[in-house]
């Protein structure tokens, strides 16, 4: 069964003078301020649209780790994922970069390497996001 996610934002004014703000419709968690200083300069206690893709990008790589490592008979203890989109103005999104460290018992470094580089592939945000480069270290803990 397919599903459906849903977000808006309000936006007021020009770009680099306008203020906004991010509503998680579907999940009602919030409303988060945006602005273009928060995307393309310090975040000042805002949003950007890079660190939404960050956020989805990170959790949607943890669960396809989590499958496939469970899948192969190595559920993992913890796994913990970062993910860094950067963004230059003018250019936009250059890169993405995800560092995920785990405690899995019974696995090696290299097997978990290759899990992870597999969960990069496959995962539906990096597969949404193959434009862009998407780099990965991986390590057990």
């Amino acid at each position: 069964m397919a599903t459906t996610r849903q977000a808006h934002t309000v936006w007021e004014g020009n770009l680099m003078d306008g203020k906004g703000a991010v509503t998680m419709d579907s999940s009602g968690v919030g409303e988060y301020p945006v602005s273009w200083p928060a995307r393309a300069e310090a975040p000042d206690g805002k949003t950007s649209p890079e660190e939404l893709i960050a956020a989805a990008h990170s959790s949607c790589f943890s669960m396809a780790l989590s499958h496939g490592l469970a899948g192969a008979g190595n559920p993992p203890a913890r796994l913990e994922t970062k993910a860094e989109v950067t963004f230059q103005p003018g250019e936009g999104i250059t890169g993405i970069h995800l560092t995920v460290q785990g405690e899995v018992p019974g696995l090696d470094e290299a097997a978990f390497v290759k899990a992870a580089e597999d969960a990069k592939a496959n995962c539906p945000v990096s597969q949404a996001l193959t434009g862009t480069t998407i780099t990965l270290s991986a390590s057990l803990v």
